[in-house]
């Protein structure tokens, strides 16, 4: 499998030299200067390339090409975003970039309520109260009838015991302070977007008044609606994807929970084999990301890997620890509910496979790609001004951690 990394363009702190020097091979990366719903020109992507290619490190993935939110709940505008896309994924082709892993979760990229919530080494990791957030949709952003839903709302846990949210919802009114309360804000609708070419950005004057509008949009938009909306803006791209040999692998919602009256799509299993199966193209993939799949206690991620390995072009390898209560925080890359030994072994046999396929053809092949993802933040990373979820050491020590077992999956082969 080719060892790739998230690198957030030429201004991330964390440099293609310090990258080259730890064993990764690839690079994930996005141009997060081009506005949101602009082409991205072959120029802008040749140029990114080539930096890359310089320090002796090739561009294998592009994540993010981000699908506009109306062609998700399908606005006006909707076939000219399509046709901007399209031209897009042209000029990556065009350049030899080929995999691209996108979106189509309404609203927020990711969400948590906690970035740096303490482990009992010193370290710390994200982390996801269904209270806090609760509170924050609650008294924060105060959305129409989200107490009623809240009340509704049964949250996925392990122990199966149910809980009175709206009753911790209250005690947490009790204490909350405006320093949390504005934490919580920087958390659910900054930190976490504004660094991934998102509808939002850390000098937003007023997020919580944009934030609004953006939910406003999906108003009347149901499960069965955007289903349709992903599967037309599919069907609408996949010709070029044929003419061009281009992957695109859709993340998984994250979490894999339905939040903010928002509709989520790409949550379990039966969701997965939904979209799949509405565009059979082998172009329409998935980005087999461990870790929000763990994040949800309804997901047998193992027995998730078996079944999708087939349409997987891309791999997140992390793992989720849940609580009893149904919270959940980021949990050692060894550790937590996704088995990533297993998961290594699967993606491993699934890349032969292809392999062999190729043997005879005239094909480059890189090996299927995958990142560790969001790592814990440990040692000097949080003095560092890392992106939330993307620390250096924390993260590098889970690629050792994964190197580790790739290098004795492939002994004991």
């Amino acid at each position: 499998m080719e060892k790739t990394w998230r690198w957030f363009g030429k201004n991330d702190k964390i440099t293609l030299s310090m990258l080259r020097q730890i064993g990764v091979e690839g690079i994930v990366t996005a141009l997060h200067d081009v506005p949101l719903g602009d082409v991205w020109t072959r120029e802008a992507i040749r140029d990114m390339r080539k930096y890359i290619e310089a320090s002796g490190l090739r561009w294998s993935v592009v994540e993010s090409l981000p699908v506009t939110e109306t062609i998700k709940y399908g606005g006006p505008d909707r076939d000219q975003q399509i046709a901007i896309y399209k031209q897009s994924l042209r000029n990556l082709a065009a350049e030899g970039i080929c995999t691209v892993c996108y979106n189509f979760m309404p609203v927020l990229d990711w969400a948590r309520t906690d970035l740096l919530h303490p482990n009992a080494d010193g370290s710390s990791n994200l982390y996801f109260s269904y209270a806090e957030f609760a509170y924050f949709d609650i008294y924060i952003l105060k959305r129409t009838g989200a107490r009623e839903e809240w009340r509704l709302t049964t949250i996925p846990s392990p122990s199966g015991v149910g809980r009175d949210i709206l009753s911790e919802v209250d005690a947490l009114r009790q204490t909350m302070t405006p320093e949390r309360e504005h934490e919580l804000v920087e958390n659910i609708v900054i930190k976490t977007q504004g660094f991934v070419s998102g509808n939002f950005r850390e000098d937003d004057e007023a997020p919580l008044e944009k934030f609004r509008v953006f939910l406003d949009l999906y108003k009347g938009i149901d499960k069965a609606q955007l289903r349709e909306n992903m599967k037309y803006f599919l069907e609408a791209i996949m010709p070029v994807c044929d003419e061009c040999n281009i992957n695109m692998c859709v993340h998984p919602d994250d979490p894999p929970i339905e939040i903010l009256g928002l509709p989520r799509i790409v949550r379990t299993a039966e969701d997965i084999r939904w979209f799949l199966n509405a565009v059979p193209n082998p172009h329409n993939g998935l980005t087999f990301c461990a870790g929000s799949l763990s994040a949800g206690a309804y997901n047998d991620v193992t027995a998730m890997a078996r079944e999708f390995a087939p349409r997987t072009h891309f791999v997140h390898l992390r793992s989720c620890h849940i609580f009893p209560n149904g919270d959940f925080t980021e949990a050692s890359h060894l550790g937590g509910r996704a088995d990533l030994v297993e998961l290594c072994k699967i993606f491993n046999s699934e890349e032969s496979t292809r392999n062999s396929q190729l043997s005879g053809l005239n094909s480059q092949h890189f090996g299927l790609p995958f990142r560790v993802d969001h790592g814990r933040t440990m040692l000097s990373d949080e003095s560092r001004g890392y992106n939330a979820g993307y620390s250096f050491l924390g993260r590098m020590f889970a690629m050792a951690q994964m190197q580790g077992v790739l290098a004795a999956l492939a002994h004991e082969k």
